[in-house]
């Protein structure tokens, strides 16, 4: 996963927001000459978290506190927006998508690393039989979200995209999809 993410994160340029960041697992992998670097994460308890990483890192970012259903910036303001691992746990991940798609500026590029429901059909019934208990331990995760298929309704994802396995953790979780979306 550490290498995905150094890969993907390398590419971001201009003003770069990144929707739940989390507690800031992204913020060593972006490049030092972005524009600007803003971090959005609606969990106070990891907003906190995220503070003190950006802080031992000594990396500038702005912080808020908000979801990605709900970006209060200006249309077609970011060159770049980041999501990893995010649209699994939105209430609403269309109408994450249509703000992102809204904040980003005409070419601007949605980079992703998401965690999807399983071609395999064996696979996407054990993720539908155990959706409920994973969200419930992984701060509502739905590990058979078919997000590749919300972000094509949404973006041009075309072939950008590839497939990937997140090793070390259950195999409800390891289909994963990363890449970028231009809008």
């Amino acid at each position: 996963m550490a290498a995905l993410r150094r890969e993907l994160l390398a590419t971001a340029e201009g003003r770069v927001l990144e929707i739940g960041a989390g507690t800031g697992r992204n913020i060593t992998g972006y490049p030092a000459e972005l524009t600007e670097l803003m971090l959005t994460e609606p969990d106070p308890a990891m907003l906190r978290r995220l503070r003190r990483r950006l802080q031992r890192v000594h990396r500038a970012a702005a912080t808020l506190c908000t979801g990605a259903e709900t970006l209060p910036f200006e249309s077609d303001s970011f060159d770049t927006v980041v999501g990893t691992l995010v649209l699994c746990t939105v209430p609403d991940p269309d109408a994450a998508l249509r703000e992102v798609r809204r904040v980003l500026r005409l070419g601007g590029r949605l980079l992703f690393i998401e965690h999807v429901r399983a071609d395999d059909p064996e696979l996407a019934r054990r993720q539908d039989r155990w959706v409920r208990t994973w969200r419930a331990i992984a701060a509502g995760c739905h590990c058979n979200r078919a997000t590749l298929a919300l972000l094509d309704e949404h973006f041009d994802v075309g072939p950008t995209y590839r497939t990937a396995d997140w090793r070390g953790m259950p195999s409800i979780v390891r289909p994963l999809i990363c890449g970028q979306a231009v809008k």
